[in-house]
């Protein structure tokens, strides 16, 4: 006789209790579903379709078709290089100034403004309510031939100085690389200063004290603690900047020449003059993989594990 017993059944009410927990854990990927969707539409779709593109041949009139023409790469980027690297370099000069001038500015913010904190605020964030463009032409006009700038430049023999450098021509500051460098940092330097003044403004004050405690001078504070701390700010401002100033096109094309054409004049120009899709493609592809690597490079020298 068998004295294997069957199990007893599990109680009625612990059966139904298994649909709500299994639907609780499901809510976090329902609230995931429409930025998923919104991911997949549109950045992936058109990521593939802009692959596509850059392999086939052809012709606007005659069409173009998926031959895997990789080449399109080889010739893009030999034919192209000096404007990928005219990008990289004006995106880091601005970067650079924005830091500069960004991280003074936040730190007045977060530790020394006071009550008018939040009115420095508004007037850092308010370039952001008139447009881009609207804000690169009244560069245009700042820096126009004969006006005051130029003029106060040329009288302190400062053009002189900038025209040696090559970083303008003559007595003008139109059409050379500092107008496109100073559009560039005007234009991103709230993308330095927003992350700056985050991270700054968690630091403890208490460790500042505690610094001056320790017969630490106000260098030595900055050096030792306040820099170190402020460093995921410091990652996220430059990467803020950095990345769209490398793929910008409009500064360019409204303060430079042709001399000072960055890539994104090219990839602009293929895609809506000249109409060679599959060039415009591959570029974008090449300076899509060229910034991914930098800044790759750029997190894992920096540091920066929270950003990682």
């Amino acid at each position: 006789m068998s004295t294997t017993e069957t199990p007893p059944a599990p109680p009625e009410g612990a059966v139904r209790s298994r649909g709500p927990g299994r639907r609780k854990r499901l809510v976090p990927y329902w609230l995931l579903l429409p930025g998923i969707l919104w991911l997949l539409v549109f950045f992936a779709a058109p990521l593939v379709y802009q692959a596509s593109t850059s392999v086939q041949t052809g012709s606007l009139e005659e069409g173009f078709t998926v031959t895997w023409h990789f080449a399109t790469y080889w010739d893009a980027l030999g034919t192209y290089w000096p404007q990928f690297l005219r990008s990289v370099g004006y995106a880091a000069v601005a970067t650079v100034l924005c830091l500069a001038l960004g991280y003074p500015l936040a730190y007045l913010i977060a530790f020394k403004a006071g009550r008018w904190r939040h009115l420095v605020m508004v007037l850092v964030i308010a370039p952001f309510f008139t447009s881009f463009l609207i804000r690169t032409l009244a560069w245009k006009t700042i820096l126009a031939d004969g006006g005051p700038v130029v003029g106060l430049l040329d009288h302190l023999h400062v053009l002189d100085v900038t025209s040696r450098l090559g970083l303008t021509e003559g007595h003008r500051l139109l059409a050379t690389p500092l107008a496109v460098v100073c559009g560039l940092t005007y234009n991103f330097l709230p993308f330095m200063v927003l992350p700056l003044y985050t991270s700054l403004e968690r630091i403890d004050p208490r460790l500042h004290e505690a610094a001056g405690d320790l017969y630490a001078r106000p260098v030595t504070t900055f050096r030792k603690v306040t820099f170190p701390l402020s460093m995921p700010g410091v990652v996220a401002g430059t990467l803020l900047t950095f990345i769209p100033a490398a793929g910008d096109y409009i500064n360019a094309e409204l303060l430079g020449s042709t001399d000072q054409k960055m890539i994104g004049n090219v990839i602009q120009s293929q895609f809506l003059r000249v109409l060679d899709y599959p060039t415009a493609a591959a570029l974008s592809f090449i300076l899509m993989a060229a910034i991914l690597v930098m800044v790759t490079v750029y997190l894992r020298k920096s540091g920066t594990e929270d950003l990682v």
